[in-house]
């Protein structure tokens, strides 16, 4: 194999009991950099850890390092010695993409530094964007589904706004936003109150905050 100067590489390996070790994954990382002639410049471990954990200090260190640009390249044994799902996989090789950080799995034969494993890179962002779309489209399917079955959708109304004086206070010159941070509820909700305040009361001449007994 050809050997390619000055790529700096981070191995990661884990193994997820106390009785394992990572030496072997360790040691075979190693040799394929060295026959590349990579740079190593980071061991990354996490052992006696399970991989469907969120967070593993190995894991997030060698993330930590990509974003800082301290490497080129990440090297693992297997796919399921690093990721916990199909899709951390693709959100991580996202991750790298965007970094223009290689990737390089040993037993998998996958290879993003080569030309092939560059257009791995574009298959994957295409299925990332596919996944964000489906999740977004199920989400408004779910919103939608909810609302026809009668399901209030949003912030519930509060019941302790009273109208009347939120449109007074509004008739005083009250921002909306200055009635919701008294009442302490959203906007819409003072401005529900607002209006259904207005409509109870007459027309009166506006009252100068000076003067005001709500302050």
């Amino acid at each position: 194999m050809t050997k390619t100067q000055n790529i700096n590489v981070a191995i990661y390996a884990r193994c997820s009991t106390g009785r394992q070790d990572v030496g072997l994954q360790v040691d075979e990382l190693r040799a394929m950099a060295n026959q590349r002639g990579w740079n190593i410049v980071h061991e990354f471990k996490d052992e006696g850890i399970s991989g469907a954990k969120d967070s593993r200090p190995g894991l997030d260190a060698l993330m930590a390092a990509a974003h800082a640009g301290r490497i080129d390249t990440v090297c693992v044994w297997r796919f399921d010695r690093f990721a916990r799902s199909t899709r951390h996989l693709l959100e991580a090789l996202e991750t790298f993409r965007v970094l223009n950080v290689g990737f390089v799995s040993m037993r998998e034969a996958v290879d993003t530094t080569t030309p092939a494993g560059k257009a791995l890179f574009t298959m994957i962002a295409a299925v990332a964007e596919l996944e964000r779309g489906l999740i977004a489209e199920r989400v408004k399917a779910g919103i939608e589904r909810a609302k026809a079955n009668g399901v209030k959708i949003g912030r519930p109304e509060r019941s302790d706004v009273d109208p009347v004086i939120a449109a007074k206070l509004y008739e005083e010159g009250f921002s909306i936003n200055e009635i919701a941070a008294r009442f302490r509820c959203g906007k819409g909700t003072a401005h529900r109150a607002v209006k259904a305040g207005q409509q109870t009361l007459a027309v009166r001449p506006k009252i100068s905050r000076s003067t005001s007994p709500f302050q």
